[in-house]
């Protein structure tokens, strides 16, 4: 049963590194105003949930238990509403590069919240790994560019510690992914709607894919932190940036040296999280 459940969530992180690679692609496109944009994608998915929701008897497990529901306003807050407005402020205020690089730091606030909260082993193995990934994901944003510091960075270092939080709160709710990330994306429009109505709600096309992006993304990522580790299954789509800059590549981008070394590094540090096991602090498995 264990290493069925470990597989499975290790599959679906997998799965999500690929799902969140196309999202910085959609919302670089995006030529709308960025909080009315991440307001009205948080409906479109919020919508598309819900429907997913009364299909799968979600909604009769959110009703036999609310009890929830408080805590999803919270990963809401988090995980959405904060998370996107510290980035969309400090992206302004510092480089592309810059905010590739510190998003992805994530996986350092994972560790740390993932251990104080979720009493999750976090091993030597592990952090190594994660280290792997980091260098060459940066390799491969950097291209050996020097990386300069820009006022916006404390704002983007925030971003990541507010997505773990969010996720820390998650993991601990008494639903089904569905009900998850409905809550989620519902209150996270509620609370997005008075800024973005404020500064300007556009349609756009890329609105509905990124919401699409955001409800799949969401239902896989839920369902890989309930079977394994949240500070894995972090780790697993730590390079997701780099998925996107390989189909560039695959489409007929120059292929750099950096390319190269940096890839190699995501890969082998992605297949040696993978051959890490989820376990609590003492070695206990989930």
């Amino acid at each position: 049963m264990h290493m069925r459940r470990e597989l499975e969530g290790t599959v679906l992180a997998l799965i999500g590194t690929f799902i969140y690679g196309i999202e910085p692609v959609v919302i670089k496109s995006n030529p709308t105003n960025p909080v009315g944009f991440a307001a009205l994608s948080a409906l479109i998915a919020s919508l598309v949930l819900w429907t997913a929701a009364l299909w799968d008897g979600g909604i009769r497990e959110l009703r036999d238990d609310p009890s929830g529901i408080k805590r999803a306003f919270l990963v809401g807050l988090f995980g959405t509403a904060l998370a996107y407005l510290a980035y969309s402020f400090g992206a302004r205020m510092s480089t592309a590069i810059n905010a590739a690089l510190l998003t992805r730091s994530e996986v350092l606030w994972s560790f740390l919240l993932s251990w104080l909260f979720l009493g999750e082993r976090i091993t030597a193995r592990l952090i190594g790994y994660a280290l792997f990934l980091l260098v060459g994901l940066s390799l491969v944003i950097t291209q050996g560019r020097p990386v300069q510091p820009m006022p916006g960075d404390a704002l983007l270092l925030l971003v990541p510690l507010f997505w773990q939080m969010g996720h820390v709160m998650a993991k601990g709710l008494p639903y089904r992914p569905t009900i998850i990330a409905a809550l989620r994306n519902t209150f996270g429009f509620l609370l997005l709607l008075p800024l973005a109505a404020a500064t300007g709600m556009e349609p756009s096309p890329f609105i509905v894919v990124e919401g699409l992006v955001i409800a799949f993304g969401q239902l896989v990522w839920y369902r890989a932190i309930k079977l394994i580790n949240l500070s894995k299954a972090t780790a697993i789509i730590t390079p997701a940036p780099a998925v996107a800059m390989a189909a560039g590549v695959l489409l007929g981008e120059p292929l750099t040296v950096y390319h190269l070394v940096g890839f190699v590094l995501i890969t082998a540090g992605t297949l040696g999280v993978i051959k890490v096991e989820s376990a609590r602090s003492g070695g206990r498995p989930l």
